[in-house]
């Protein structure tokens, strides 16, 4: 998987086609162009994260030698969003995958469909929790599949705006930001949380618990 905590960030090359998690994330005619809201959401946004997070870093590190404590301090809420942005965006991308190599296919054994059963009492009751935590954003957000290395469970949990997941390991996090779903799916975000499990990159998920 790819390291994303370093400075400066740089945006990372998607493991796939920008058509390839198609009918599920798809390209979308508007205004006599095509565009695919998987290339505006990674070159677009996911990239003005990742300039908006090295430009507040450089002025941070200028601030700190001309000893502007005011600066430093008014920096830190552009640094955590768009870092935020950054760590959760590179953690999205390497969640999915085309149906083709494998997304949406859970394992049918393994530690993590043993703790899933645990905890979840199956699949069905994993994605019952996680979409019920997406749902109950308000505004924008993350949903997220969490470890809790403190609890030892699999945890559904939300975070709000960019806010990265802190305490947990996450295993599989959703945009619910309107950017990630509304060409698509418009306001219907169950529509796009029935979608996006069609190509969750199980396998990623299983790598980052066995590490955890």
């Amino acid at each position: 998987m790819a390291s994303f905590n370093k400075i400066p960030a740089v945006l990372p090359q998607l493991p796939y086609a920008y058509n390839a998690l198609e009918p599920h994330v798809s390209a979308t005619i508007m205004a006599r162009r095509r565009f695919s809201p998987l290339l505006l959401h990674h070159s677009k946004h996911h990239a003005t994260y990742v300039a908006n997070f090295n430009k507040a870093t450089e002025d941070l590190q200028a601030a700190t030698q001309a000893q502007d404590i005011r600066k430093q301090i008014a920096l830190q809420a552009a640094i955590k969003f768009n870092g935020g942005g950054h760590i959760n965006h590179s953690l999205f991308w390497e969640n999915l995958a085309p149906s083709s190599n494998g997304g949406g296919k859970f394992p049918s054994s393994g530690p993590l469909a043993d703790q899933v059963q645990k905890d979840f009492g199956g699949l069905d009751g994993l994605k019952k929790a996680v979409n019920a935590a997406a749902l109950g954003i308000q505004g924008s957000g993350w949903a997220w599949l969490g470890y809790n290395p403190t609890s030892k469970k699999l945890e559904a949990v939300a975070t709000a705006n960019q806010d990265p997941l802190l305490g947990y390991v996450p295993l599989v996090g959703i945009d619910m930001w309107e950017h990630a779903f509304y060409l698509d799916y418009k306001n219907v975000k169950q529509s796009y949380l029935d979608a996006i499990w069609n190509v969750i990159n199980w396998e990623t998920a299983a790598e980052r618990f066995s590490k955890a």
